[in-house]
């Protein structure tokens, strides 16, 4: 029985490293939005001069994005930090044809 139980668990510490190896780090996503997917959005909605629109790439990323959970970062002071201004933020998911959540 002890032979048994030596492989099995050592079967389990390699699924769980592979899933651990592939699995996408938290910090590496938002809202469900990659850092790359948010690069996107970034010049429509830069405090110094912003595009007039988002990218086609942008609003892909934005319609799979959790649009909630964007809204409460709108008064993040990261914001600044990232050159976004969150009034132009705010209004990207309208310009790309999305509904913002009413309490947003």
């Amino acid at each position: 029985m002890a032979k048994a139980t030596v492989p099995l668990a050592a079967l389990l510490m390699m699924v769980a490293a592979a899933i651990l190896a592939v699995a996408p780090s938290p910090a590496d996503a938002v809202c469900n939005m990659s850092s790359a997917q948010l690069k996107t959005c970034q010049p429509a909605a830069a405090t110094t001069n912003p595009t007039p629109n988002p990218s086609a790439a942008c609003c892909a990323a934005l319609s799979g994005a959790d649009l909630p959970c964007l809204c409460s970062y709108k008064n993040s002071p990261l914001l600044s930090f990232y050159d976004i201004d969150p009034n132009r933020a705010m209004q990207l998911p309208g310009k790309c044809g999305l509904t913002m959540p009413a309490n947003c």
